[in-house]
């Protein structure tokens, strides 16, 4: 019989994964290449394990994979670019969005800014640029934490204390930059702020809605 995931990435291909489907177990054979009884059993054991969303209508089936299917499809995916991937590069695709101007208060800040030159060996343009990852990047992006990280130490001015943070560097069309994460943000975890030693938006013409590949390398070395 084949495997579930086999046939759940046999559905996702067919449509299932954006839309609902309308198929019969007999037509399902000839995508998987076996018997229509057995065909109906995979159907039935796949939305028992509530990987697809299944209704029996006349003349076929209602199919769509859910989101818990698709986890198990996107699981699948991160374990076929472990083998077949450059190890060296991870790519995170993302949106350009506005930020919340917070990012030039803290950059400009003696003691990030001096940390940021030391370890980074840039100085950065005082503000971010601000990336919504695409969804299909989501899990791409949990790779980060594997990563070894360039440390950030918190500090104090006398009156606030600042946290600590890691950088991890990337690239964004050949311009050296880092993708910078507060040990404790607001943001959530597919919002990305990237400093560099330019304007990113202007040196690269971006607007809001933009897309961007970041690249990251995984020779990225810890700095005390």
């Amino acid at each position: 019989m084949p495997c579930s995931i086999e046939s759940l990435k046999k559905l996702a291909l067919l449509g299932a994964a954006d839309d609902c489907i309308k198929i019969s177990s007999s037509e399902f054979t000839e995508h998987i290449s076996s018997s229509s009884k057995t065909a109906a059993r995979i159907l039935k054991k796949l939305n028992e394990e509530n990987l697809i969303n299944r209704e029996i209508v006349q003349d076929g089936q209602l199919i769509t994979v859910t989101e818990q299917g698709l986890k198990k499809l996107r699981d699948e995916y991160a374990d076929y670019q472990r083998i077949f991937e450059n190890e060296s590069d991870i790519e995170l695709y993302g949106y350009v969005v506005n930020g919340l101007g917070e990012g030039k208060y803290y950059i400009n800040l003696d003691g990030y800014k001096k940390q940021f030159e030391n370890k980074l060996n840039f100085t950065p343009y005082p503000g971010t640029l601000n990336v919504c990852l695409a969804n299909y990047s989501k899990h791409t992006r949990e790779k980060l934490e594997e990563l070894p990280a360039t440390q950030i130490k918190g500090f104090t001015d006398g009156e606030r204390t600042f946290g600590n943070g890691k950088c991890y560097k990337a690239i964004i069309e050949n311009i050296e930059c880092a993708i910078v994460l507060p040990s404790r943000s607001h943001y959530p975890s597919d919002l990305l702020e990237i400093i560099a030693p330019v304007n990113l938006r202007k040196k690269l013409n971006l607007n809001d809605g933009d897309e961007v590949k970041i690249l990251l390398k995984q020779n990225n070395h810890k700095h005390p």
